[in-house]
């Protein structure tokens, strides 16, 4: 009774491992399958995201007030035969599902196929695409703010009404502004610097290796540490434009009455609006490296020449820049 029972459980462990093996070996088949077209899937993938540097399941938030998009597949829409399409408004988050290369479009050969929150599948061209979407990244969405032609040439005009307003009014108040008539203290010089040579760099950039900055408004970052050199040395210097930013701010506030300070701060606002106009247009046409090298000399020769203190008065202990009588308490120090 005993060798009947072990038998019979022998026999279902022996159909149990042959069925499990049998079943291991069909699932074997499927996963190489899928794991196959996956790893087309991922070989693609990675290709077009070299080239355009974004892929499958990259977010997009729609910037134009609307984007027009077709169900159907993009030869059918080639082809003009009849398809259905529909719209996505501004502010609507898009996802890529998938890209197609159609050689034989001469308006675009590269098509998108997005999704919507709503899971509507459309497909549009890529040159469509990227003129009415922004990355879903608010680095990405400030860097493309800025690059509207239109906003660009609006803040250029209105840089240059204010600055000029504000640096006529500091000079008939005989006021503080840096380069001219500056307080004692080098970091206002060092911020204009930054900010002209943080303006080339950028101009650089475009010039040189467009590809890369392409790369860095698709993935961006504020780590310095983690993109490519040219990049690395142009977010050391947005940081460095941050930090003696602040350090100027606080600064001016220890040498100026609230007035004047806040006329003072104006003035430097307005003078490295000007930097930044002036070096990132040049730059584009390789005249800004020669004058940002004239301007780098000219803003620390004026420094030296009207804003470094050699003397404290005998009196009250303020800083004077020669000899004579003291501008704080009015003594005379021989």
């Amino acid at each position: 009774m005993t060798r009947k029972i072990f038998s019979i459980l022998l026999v279902c462990i022996s159909m149990f491992l042959l069925a499990s093996c049998y079943g291991g070996k069909h699932q074997g088949t499927d996963g190489m399958k899928r794991q196959s077209f996956d790893n087309e899937r991922m070989m693609d993938s990675l290709t077009y995201s070299s080239e355009h540097h974004y892929s499958f399941n990259y977010n997009f938030i729609v910037k134009a007030d609307s984007l027009i998009l077709v169900r159907q597949q993009p030869e059918e829409k080639i082809l003009d035969l009849q398809t259905d399409s529909f719209t996505v408004v501004k502010d609507e988050q898009l996802v890529v599902a998938d890209f197609r290369i159609i050689p034989t479009d001469s308006i675009d050969s590269v098509w998108v196929q997005v999704a919507t929150v709503m899971s509507d599948f459309g497909w549009v061209h890529e040159s469509q695409l990227l003129e009415s979407v922004v990355p879903d990244d608010p680095i990405s969405q400030f860097i493309s703010t800025f690059s509207d032609k239109h906003l660009l040439i609006f803040i250029i005009i209105i840089s240059i009404i204010t600055s000029i307003y504000i640096i006529r009014k500091i000079a008939r108040l005989n006021a503080h502004i840096v380069h001219f008539n500056d307080i004692d203290s080098f970091y206002p010089t060092l911020l204009t610097i930054i900010v002209a040579s943080s303006a080339t760099l950028y101009a650089s950039i475009q010039n040189f290796a467009p590809d890369t900055w392409r790369h860095f408004y698709y993935h961006p970052t504020l780590n310095p540490f983690s993109v490519p050199l040219i990049l690395t040395v142009f977010l050391m210097s947005v940081w460095a434009l941050l930090i003696v930013g602040l350090t100027v701010v606080d600064v001016v506030r220890n040498h100026l009455p609230l007035g004047e300070a806040l006329l003072y701060l104006g003035g430097l606002a307005g003078i490295c609006a000007v930097d930044y106009i002036i070096f990132s247009i040049t730059s584009l046409y390789y005249l800004g490296y020669v004058l940002l090298i004239a301007y780098i000399v000219f803003a620390i020769h004026q420094y030296y020449k009207h804003n470094h203190k050699y003397f404290l008065c005998g009196n009250c202990g303020g800083k004077i820049r020669k000899k004579g009588r003291c501008p704080h308490c009015g003594a005379t120090n021989l």
